[in-house]
């Protein structure tokens, strides 16, 4: 058993124990699974702008090439730079080349998977330049030195006491502060790293090659202060994060808000086309956009599963998903969790270390049933394991086991050999350690199904 594998063990069954975080997500994803009934109301026939929006993805998806090229040709005639990087190593390269030349000492960053991704703060960090997060979910787990635990709302496992704990032991505020004095003492302090910051850092959550251009939708104007204040603006921005056209929009940012938080429409949506021109007024001096693959192009390759590169990245599978709710976000040990989070990092990462977050489902299909993009997910989860096999991603004893048990269930004999102790001990043995560390062991009944009808009926 790999490390990696021992380790997602390991932390899922003391998550899973956890009536504690259970509380806390069951209220919050309560909190969510009301929002987006409301939210659902706005369409007349929401099935019809699902299928439309995959679509439209399937376009962009099929025609990348085209449509990367596109966008790069139409933003630098804005006076943007596009960065085209391979892998993590070439995107955090890019970024300590602007950051040496600039002289950055600090810098401001909004929301962003792809940061969190390639692990900017901790490169950051390393390199002595300050980095503040300045999404209140995200400021409040840098503050408590945790990645996000959602790729939506990143403190979704902290209550309201929680967080008020975290700001007393790091800003000093009382510990009965309210969400709204907390929120107050969050926005003061980031103002004035907004002013003295010489870089923004900011994702994309689409990219318009008609226009030239990137959109980055958010509740809190953090993003926008975060691109407007800084001399410099950086993008990191995954490739698949592309849409046909700025006509597109109308379908897209309604869905993304509607099942990312229940809203109609996110607060700000903002349609950046470069840096600042002669006659605006503010902006940054300086864009740079990075086009980051980081395994992007190997689940491109795979006909069968590169559906998955249409995740708008909204979240409602994992808040539909019954593992995410008992094991919760840090558990899989990923940027990105649950179960879009299972499908894509085995091709992002390498299936021989991560083919186990392909397991940690049920299959049940829930996330198929609430993903916006109708994205087959669980199937999807199936076609890992399929290719995990198929690449010998497994161990040999797993490979006689299910040998064994394909034998015995394909032949009446073998089911028959043993009595009902030697059933139930090979059972126990088999099963002891997985199923029965949490649950009472299920035992064989004295006499089969067949035993039972041969009893009856041949007797006559």
């Amino acid at each position: 058993m790999s490390t990696t594998i021992a380790s997602f063990l390991d932390y899922a069954h003391k998550t899973a124990a956890d009536k504690e975080l259970h509380r806390k997500l069951n209220h919050n994803i309560g909190k969510y699974d009301g929002a987006v009934k409301k939210g659902k109301s706005q369409y007349a026939d929401l099935e019809l702008a699902k299928q439309r929006c995959k679509n439209l993805k399937w376009k962009a998806i099929g025609n990348l090439d085209k449509y990367l090229l596109e966008f790069e040709s139409n933003i630098t005639k804005r006076g943007a730079r596009v960065v085209w990087a391979e892998n993590k190593e070439e995107a955090l390269a890019e970024i300590e080349s602007v950051m040496k030349r600039v002289n950055a000492k600090s810098v401001v960053k909004s929301k962003s998977m792809t940061t969190e991704e390639v692990h900017l703060n901790e490169f950051l960090e390393k390199m002595n330049v300050e980095v503040v997060e300045t999404d209140l979910g995200e400021y409040i787990q840098q503050l408590d030195g945790e990645p996000p635990f959602h790729i939506v709302t990143p403190a979704m496992h902290k209550s309201k006491e929680d967080v008020a704990k975290v700001f007393h032991e790091h800003l000093g505020t009382p510990i009965n502060s309210t969400p709204e004095e907390l929120t107050m003492v969050a926005r003061q302090t980031l103002r004035q790293k907004y002013i003295k910051a010489d870089v923004g850092i900011t994702g994309a959550n689409f990219i318009l090659p008609d226009l030239g251009a990137v959109v980055v939708t958010e509740n809190e104007g953090n993003a926008r202060l975060t691109m407007t204040f800084p001399k410099v603006h950086i993008v990191l921005v995954g490739i698949e994060k592309v849409i046909p056209s700025f006509n597109d929009l109308n379908l897209f940012l309604p869905l993304l808000a509607t099942f990312g938080t229940g809203q109609q429409l996110t607060v700000y949506n903002t349609i950046i086309t470069g840096p600042r021109q002669e006659n605006e007024v503010d902006g940054p001096e300086e864009m740079i956009v990075i086009l980051m693959d980081n395994g992007r192009s190997t689940l491109l390759a795979e006909a069968e599963q590169r559906e998955a590169l249409y995740c708008i990245r909204c979240g409602a599978c994992l808040n539909a998903c019954p593992i995410y709710k008992n094991i919760g976000g840090f558990a899989y040990q990923t940027t990105y969790s649950g179960p879009i989070g299972s499908v894509i990092t085995p091709h992002f990462k390498g299936m021989e270390q991560f083919k186990h977050l392909s397991y940690a489902s049920s299959l049940c299909g829930n996330c198929t049933e609430v993903c916006p993009m109708k994205i087959n997910l669980h199937n999807l989860l199936v076609l890992n394991r399929r290719d995990a096999v198929k690449q010998g991603d497994f161990d040999r004893s797993e490979k006689f086991g299910w040998f064994v048990w394909k034998r015995a269930m394909m032949h009446r004999r073998i089911m028959n050999l043993g009595g009902e102790s030697m059933k139930n001990f090979m059972l126990k043995f088999l099963f002891g350690k997985s199923w029965g560390a949490h649950r009472e062991m299920m035992k064989v009944a004295p006499k089969s199904f067949n035993q039972l009808w041969k009893e009856k009926y041949q007797s006559k």
